[in-house]
């Protein structure tokens, strides 16, 4: 058992590629000194369960918060403020929900195979069986929507992982994990690693807006979806039929070399666990001359665990490494 126990402090220095040298003091999360603002912490796990993903669970401000915020008080009829208010506090804790969960860890938390070091080159990514986690802290950490460095900060840098070890970790344990026969036991096996709610509302279309950087999931019927274009550039977006705000996560939608296509498309399908064909012709920033690639997939892949596809050719919704 031993040979498989890490210091998390170790492992976090080769995650984040800098040298393993020990932190010399480590405060307690939520105390001065310490990276994790508690209240912040708490309100992303909150969002998180309600279906309002504010990204990773870190204890930080920033704009996926703030918009995960706004979603959530546009959903339950609040002010739309984008902040931590009163009434938004007092709906967030109706769930009743700690922010944090100690876990004692099993084969299945911590088990591989792992890459690591983990190939830079999509040359050398396509010679690989899985494209997966470089470490038992990375794959951790996935699971409970957080960062290596976040678990660090919750438990110490000398906290030992591994089978056995118990961590402290964000609460995003799901209420269900019947996910229904929508999807085979594979799939259902995947899921239930990531640890998502098999009790999560069913969307009927989904919003991409460039705006705020945001995916919003509405059920059909109710208001109007949104309030309508801010700019005159967003003017030209297409009509969003009415609908209710049921869930939200942040994405990245494009750059000034691949901008987002703004238009209405049907998702035809969906893969779990996808592999990628890799063509330097699509990228703006790779030589065409570039051999073209089968990458394998994996975690770690460039679309990461999910891909839904559009009718756009060469366009989905996808996850990321």
């Amino acid at each position: 058992m031993r040979a498989f126990l890490l210091s998390l402090g170790l492992v976090s220095a080769a995650v984040i590629a800098q040298p393993s040298a020990k932190p010399s003091h480590w405060v307690a999360p939520g105390t001065p000194g310490s990276p994790i603002n508690g209240e912040l912490f708490h309100a992303q796990v909150l969002l998180d369960a309600a279906g309002f993903s504010a990204g990773v669970i870190d204890g930080k401000k920033g704009t996926a918060l703030t918009q995960a915020i706004r979603g959530f008080q546009e959903a339950n009829g609040l002010q739309v403020t984008g902040k931590l208010d009163n009434p938004t506090r007092v709906a967030l804790l109706r769930q009743n929900r700690p922010s944090t969960i100690n876990v004692k860890l099993a084969a299945d938390d911590v088990g591989g195979p792992f890459v690591y070091p983990f190939p830079r080159k999509p040359e050398a990514q396509a010679k690989l069986k899985f494209m997966g986690y470089r470490n038992m802290l990375e794959k951790v950490a996935e699971r409970y929507h957080t960062t290596p460095q976040t678990i660090v900060a919750l438990n110490g840098p000398e906290k030992l992982i591994g089978p056995g070890q118990t961590l402290r970790l964000p609460n995003v344990v799901p209420a269900s994990r019947n996910y229904g026969g929508a999807i085979n036991a594979k799939q259902a096996q995947l899921m239930a690693m990531l640890n998502v709610n098999g009790d999560a509302p069913k969307g009927d279309f989904i919003v991409v807006d460039k705006s705020d950087g945001t995916l919003k999931v509405y059920k059909s019927g109710g208001g109007p979806a949104s309030q309508g274009p801010s700019s005159p550039a967003d003017r030209k977006s297409p009509a969003i039929p009415g609908g209710t705000l049921i869930g939200q996560f942040p994405v990245t939608t494009g750059s000034s070399h691949d901008p987002l296509p703004l238009g209405t498309w049907k998702a035809t399908t969906y893969s779990f666990l996808p592999p990628f064909n890799y063509q330097p012709n699509l990228f703006w920033d790779v030589a065409d001359d570039k051999a073209e690639q089968k990458l394998p997939p994996g975690p770690n892949g460039p679309v990461g665990v999910a891909w839904l596809d559009l009718t756009k050719e060469h366009y989905g919704i996808h996850g990321t490494n």
